[in-house]
């Protein structure tokens, strides 16, 4: 009988999302909206439930009350069941009292300070996820991969073409795919050695043996100068020492209900890759499938009434074309194109709202018009206002405009 596994999930959850301002001004790039119901973190969730790893925790930090309502609200699982949880462990300080340090100081130490958790649970594997990518993932396809391959570190890659593979952390792989170097940022990256086009860059997930990961961890914390980081410090000491660490091709990953490869995998950490995101949900046959009943996506079950269209005559419709509608959603008289409107978002009677994403409880009012922007919650946007027409005026009201002509209003804005 083969050896049965225990898998605990770390989900890192601290980020500071500096490139998403405003949207991250009072809440963690995890708890951003996304999408029109979820969260950026649901995905991380949702890939580690639907993969059957069910006890978890979430490592906060930075502006987390937001993320600790969603995740207190929403994601409760069986009190029957032990090994059923998803808890929050906020920085605690456990190890770290004599130095008065107040945060987690790296991605390898925020797990350091929870290696009592593992212990806790008993497991033999750890799988350390980022909260803040948009993607699916069979994770016990990965698991079984790195018990294959007898792996100290198995670290997910994502195949990116060559030329694009400079603003990554490459890794380098011999024929069976283990590490055999880091490229951080390289100027000419190395190809995978099935197919010379594509190279490999690390996603920031990992799945680690228990003993192992403790070894490195200890290790790690007792380095000067060390800036307690995976991929900067842990993994390439790791690797030095001559540890098995193998790459996972996250191509190869199989999702139950949808046909051909995986291949999205976004970061989105800047306003305009979150931006893109939203708008590849609304293609007719999107890359990202909301829609498959065999990889179930779950969020908040917040009860709202129906969407609703309402007017019929002359130009004064109310319609929606291309576009993600949650509940509650009312288009009064108004047309909304290639856009993602969250819950209770409103547009009045000759307004127009294209390619923009709209959080909850937003109003666009009478005759204004809304173009590629990204509207944080609870904005009434008054009758006749333009907003991504003309980046000057924009920034003079004090929105943030990208390079691409992206408009971010904050959350709570007073015209």
């Amino acid at each position: 009988m083969a050896a049965r596994h225990k898998t605990v999930g770390m989900v890192l959850a601290g980020g500071k999302g500096s490139r998403l301002h405003p949207l991250t001004w009072k809440r963690t790039k995890p708890a951003v909206p996304f999408g029109s119901k979820y969260r950026i973190i649901d995905f991380a969730l949702n890939n580690m439930i639907n993969s059957g790893i069910f006890g978890m925790y979430v490592l906060t930090q930075f502006k987390a009350q937001s993320l600790t309502e969603h995740i207190q609200r929403n994601w409760r699982l069986g009190s029957i069941l032990a090994d059923y949880f998803i808890t929050l462990a906020p920085a605690q300080m456990y190890l770290y009292e004599e130095l008065g340090a107040e945060w987690y100081r790296g991605t390898a130490d925020a797990i350091y300070q929870n290696l009592h958790l593992i212990d806790n649970n008993d497991a033999d594997l750890v799988a350390i996820f980022s909260g803040d990518h948009i993607y699916k993932m069979d994770i016990s396809h990965m698991i079984e991969y790195h018990l294959e391959k007898d792996a100290d570190v198995t670290i997910a890659a994502y195949p990116t073409p060559v030329v694009d593979a400079t603003r990554f952390g490459v890794l380098q792989v011999s024929d069976d795919f283990r590490i055999t170097e880091f490229q951080e940022k390289p100027a000419n990256p190395n190809p995978m050695p099935t197919d010379p086009t594509m190279a490999l860059a690390s996603m920031g997930n990992y799945i680690f043996s228990r003993d192992a990961l403790f070894e490195m961890l200890a290790q790690d914390a007792a380095t000067e100068g060390s800036e307690h980081d995976f991929g900067k410090n842990v993994l390439p000491t790791a690797l030095q020492e001559g540890r098995r660490l193998f790459a996972y091709d996250f191509a190869r990953n199989p999702i139950p209900g949808q046909e051909g490869p995986n291949t999205y995998w976004r970061d989105v950490g800047t306003l305009d890759s979150y931006h893109e995101a939203n708008m590849d949900l609304v293609a007719v046959q999107p890359e990202f499938d909301l829609y498959n009943d065999a990889w179930p996506l779950r969020t908040s079950a917040q009860y709202s009434a129906p969407a609703k269209f309402v007017h019929e005559e002359g130009e004064r419709r109310g319609q929606a074309f291309n576009s993600l509608v949650a509940g509650g959603v009312i288009i009064s008289g108004g047309t909304v194109r290639s856009s993602v409107l969250s819950r209770r978002a409103r547009v009045n009677s000759y307004a127009s709202v294209e390619r923009s994403v709209l959080f909850d409880d937003v109003t666009i009012g009478r005759d204004a018009m809304v173009r590629n922007a990204i509207i944080d919650k609870n904005v009434e946007v008054p009758p006749g206002t333009r907003i991504g027409f003309d980046a000057e005026e924009d920034r003079a009201r004090g929105f943030t405009v990208t390079a691409s002509g992206v408009t971010a209003v904050p959350k709570s804005y007073r015209f």
